[in-house]
């Protein structure tokens, strides 16, 4: 069953259960810019995330970005919630829910959060508030909705904090992370040196490589590399611009330097990697 919500703002707010057909294709679908939490309660399944398969385990939380496109192997045993900026928008409410950059936008990608006996009957609660909820149809129903919803972000954040972060990682530490990580994703495509964030951020590039290494985190440098090639994988994938279109969209001055980057992030060259990926869809079609 499939619980949608709007208004004459923009708002949208979704909650699918039980539904057979679950999927986003982020580059057909981007007019719909909405953030994602799934929920697997039945046994182990691949999760399939911008052509690449991952093993979402049972009774596991995953959060998805905005531009990821993701299918389900077992789409019924999915609780999926989505939003979008204009239902809830974590940037500005993050002193409430002090996810973004951690939960959403963080280094480590998309979180997976393991969910114990105790959450689940906890989170099973929350549920069933969530589809009484979505069958009211009044003034206040939007608010409702948004305050179920900062719940869900608040118990899921806590329990990432517990499994995800270093022990002796501090609050000013996992603040400064957080907005690197949100920093990178909003300026990636022209901002490619760990100086040019480091500026933002009035911290050395030494300061923030020590802060990451000490808190288990991914260098600071890896996290733009990462997100860089990312999307360049993407687009490759989804969309039929050419390698020097997507060079410029990326911030690199010449397709060359856009090659070698990603040759030496992916394994492979932007052209071998479309083509590998076209070979393997049609390798699907024909069996």
């Amino acid at each position: 069953m499939k619980y949608e919500f709007t208004d004459g703002n923009g708002a949208i707010f979704r909650l699918s259960v039980q539904e057979s057909a679950l999927k986003r294709q982020f580059f057909q679908e981007r007019k719909e810019s909405l953030l994602a939490i799934a929920w697997n309660r039945g046994a182990d399944q691949t999760i399939t995330i911008d052509e690449v398969p991952l093993v979402l385990p049972s009774e596991h939380a995953l959060t998805l970005m905005v531009s990821q496109s993701f299918s389900f192997e077992n789409p019924n045993d999915i609780i999926l919630w989505q939003y979008n900026r204009e239902f809830y928008c974590i940037v500005d409410h993050d002193k409430e829910v002090s996810c973004v950059g951690f939960l959403f936008y963080g280094s480590r990608g998309s979180m997976m959060i393991a969910l114990d006996a105790d959450e689940q009957e906890s989170f099973g609660l929350l549920l069933r508030v969530f589809q009484e909820e979505c069958k009211q149809k009044d003034m206040i129903q939007g608010e409702m909705l948004r305050v179920l919803l900062k719940r869900l972000i608040i118990k899921l954040t806590r329990l990432a904090m517990n499994q995800h972060l270093h022990e002796e990682t501090t609050q000013p530490a996992l603040d400064l992370i957080r907005q690197y990580s949100l920093l990178v994703e909003n300026n990636y495509r022209r901002l490619h040196q760990v100086q040019d964030y480091a500026a933002l951020l009035n911290k050395s590039p030494k300061t923030l490589a020590n802060l990451f290494a000490q808190n288990q985190q991914p260098t600071p440098l890896a996290i733009i590399n990462n997100r860089i090639a990312l999307e360049g994988r993407r687009l490759l994938t989804y969309t039929d611009k050419t390698i020097s279109e997507i060079s410029f969209e990326l911030g690199f001055e010449e397709s060359a330097h856009f090659s070698r980057f990603f040759k030496q992030a992916v394994g492979k060259t932007p052209r071998d990697f479309r083509i590998s990926y076209k070979n393997s869809v049609s390798g699907k079609i024909g069996k």
